[in-house]
């Protein structure tokens, strides 16, 4: 069984990232390696913020489409629910 994750990251400036991934700490090294051209190479998306596991990858693309609606203050109500003080959770992988 694999596990598939949704996870939002961020910048030194408060832009939010939101994906999904079947590799959360490879995909969050892509991200402050700048690996990845497009958005997130474009803004230093570096921080990872939350994130969320399931293991149905139909389930975790609902998700990830269902948080990329929302506005802007209910993505930092859910961030602020588990990480308060908007710590890196990759810290400890690093």
């Amino acid at each position: 069984m694999r596990d598939y994750h949704v996870y939002i990251m961020t910048n030194n400036s408060g832009t939010l990232y939101t994906g999904v991934t079947n590799n959360l700490e490879r995909r969050t090294a892509e991200h402050k390696q700048h690996i990845l051209r497009g958005f997130t190479d474009r803004y230093k998306v570096n921080r990872l913020l939350y994130y969320e596991v399931f293991n149905d990858v139909l389930a975790a693309i609902a998700r990830e489409k269902q948080i990329k609606a929302w506005r802007r203050s209910k993505k930092l109500d859910l961030v602020v629910s588990i990480n308060p003080k908007w710590k890196d959770l990759a810290t400890e992988w690093e």
